[in-house]
């Protein structure tokens, strides 16, 4: 199964991309699973410009073409999402909103971090993707500014974090492979 790490920030000095690497780093080791760590950043996609609805699948932008042949590669994902202003961060949102069936019936799960371990933002994702036709799972990895980072810039995680994320890649584990069976 491969499972796609996707970094959702785009912003210059993002704390994001310590946490996706950390995220990957400790399930590369796994057998069951093939991982890529995939930046938004790296699509630079402006505000969604495609003139018909995802829902359609008829993109006309090059850009857009590109990001839906990375993502259509997955069998599930793990979103790392800071939460900004008690929500998604807006250009993980527009990524995400370029697409449609090549979220369809796939698993998702969730890494965040903010103040509150980024636990509106997630919420807030839990409504976004099941109106894409994925299946989100439970656990999530909640990681706190002042907790899992020093002096809120240098990622340095809780000792548990480690635990909490292999529940997380072990829950979507499962639900990849049954999705799988459907698609």
């Amino acid at each position: 199964m491969k499972v796609q790490v996707i970094l959702g920030s785009t912003r210059p000095g993002r704390n994001g991309a310590a946490v996706a690497e950390w995220v990957t780093d400790i399930i590369k080791g796994r057998s069951d699973i093939e991982v890529e760590l995939v930046d938004v950043a790296d699509y630079n996609l402006p505000v969604l410009d495609e003139p018909m609805p995802a829902s359609y699948g008829q993109y006309s932008m090059e850009h857009t073409k590109k990001w839906s042949a990375k993502i259509a590669e997955a069998d599930a994902y793990i979103f790392v999402t800071p939460e900004y202003n008690h929500g998604v961060p807006g250009s993980f949102k527009n990524a995400v909103d370029y697409l449609y069936s090549e979220w369809n019936n796939k698993v998702v799960g969730f890494v965040g971090y903010g103040v509150s371990g980024a636990s509106r933002s997630i919420e807030s994702w839990r409504l976004i993707v099941s109106q894409l036709k994925m299946a989100d799972i439970n656990s999530q990895v909640g990681l706190n500014l002042s907790d899992d980072f020093e002096n809120y810039v240098e990622f340095k995680p809780m000792d548990n974090r480690a635990d909490q994320l292999n529940k997380l890649v072990d829950e979507l584990v499962l639900w990849g492979g049954a999705l799988k069976t459907i698609r």
